[in-house]
């Protein structure tokens, strides 16, 4: 049987923050609920994802994904791996495997990490797979080295990209509201000083 502590020790920990929210956070408990197989199965028609927008706090700027599946600029992140079970720890994975990144660290709170966003998204049919959904849990991770990043493929290009630019070649709503909250995270941590610029 999966170890589902993880990850509902990070749905306990969140506060939905909209209707949707909530209606998706109650998809991934009931998803839960049976404690029969594994969660985060790719053959479940609805599975556990996770992913992190990456932030370099001292500009305010994000990184995005060119995801080909989707034709559209994502957050980076993705599948658990056999075994793995913490979406914090998935989402740190996967977002160093994408962006060649070492130094990520849990944003605001350097020691915590905390989820962002609990989402429901569609995924068409592809590689051999059916029309499927992913219950994606968000983080934020940030980063002091933003020169360093590297694509984990020529097709899986990255771009940083202030709020504002991310927001326009955002074509997914959930993602959208994604960066809307870290722009919020990123104005307080401003405010305590985390380094960014003026």
């Amino acid at each position: 049987m999966a170890d589902h502590g993880p990850l509902l020790a990070a749905l306990d920990a969140h506060r939905p923050i909209s209707p949707v929210e909530e209606a998706d956070m109650a998809r991934v408990r009931d998803l839960l609920a049976g404690g029969d197989g594994d969660p985060w199965d790719r053959d479940r028609p609805l599975h556990a994802t996770a992913s992190a927008l990456v932030l370099h706090p001292p500009t305010g700027r994000v990184l995005l994904r060119w995801h080909e599946r989707m034709q559209s600029w994502l957050q980076v992140g993705g599948h658990a791996d056999p075994g793995e079970g913490d979406p914090a720890a998935v989402a740190r994975r996967e977002a160093q495997e994408e962006t060649g990144l070492t130094d990520l660290a849990p944003f605001p709170d350097r020691e915590a990490y905390r989820l962002v966003h609990v989402v429901v998204v569609p995924v068409p049919a592809g590689r051999g797979e059916p029309a499927h959904e992913h219950a994606d849990l968000r983080y934020l991770l940030a980063t002091g080295a933003p020169d360093d990043v590297v694509p984990e493929s020529a097709a899986a290009g990255l771009r940083w990209l202030s709020l504002d630019a991310a927001h326009s070649v955002a074509r997914e709503e959930n993602l959208r509201i994604t960066l809307g909250r870290a722009g919020v995270i990123l104005g307080r941590a401003g405010d305590r000083g985390y380094g960014r610029r003026p």
